[in-house]
């Protein structure tokens, strides 16, 4: 059974093999968004870009980032993921909320821009 860490709320939690880590978080009670993502979030459906996590340890225990990912992270690191688009294989070490996760350019707009013409 794969175990998620959240770095940042000290809490460690259980899930099955392919669980999604957006809903992992908030069924153990940890909210992936930040500040006004709170309310203005496309629940999970990979949408808005809001949910993203940094993966601090166990990126290889996670799915490759979809095409979705690819677009709205283009400009952030690449273990910068969208927990609502990242299933879980293994042991994984998350940090929720980035600094630069969200707001400085990794919303659809400017990541498809980025994703289109360059980085």
């Amino acid at each position: 059974m794969p175990t998620i860490r959240f770095e940042q709320e000290g809490q460690q939690v259980g899930c099955i093999e392919g669980a999604n880590l957006r809903k992992a978080a908030l069924d153990a009670g940890v909210n992936p968004y930040k500040s006004l993502n709170n309310l203005n979030n496309c629940s999970g459906v990979g949408q808005c870009g809001t949910c993203v996590m940094e993966v601090v340890e166990g990126q290889a225990n996670l799915s490759p980032r979809s095409d979705v990912e690819e677009v709205y992270l283009a400009d952030r690191p690449a273990n910068f993921r969208l927990s609502c688009r990242t299933t879980v294989f293994g042991d994984v070490t998350v940090r929720t909320s980035p600094a630069e996760g969200v707001g400085r350019g990794s919303n659809s707009l400017v990541g498809a821009i980025k994703s289109l013409f360059g980085r």
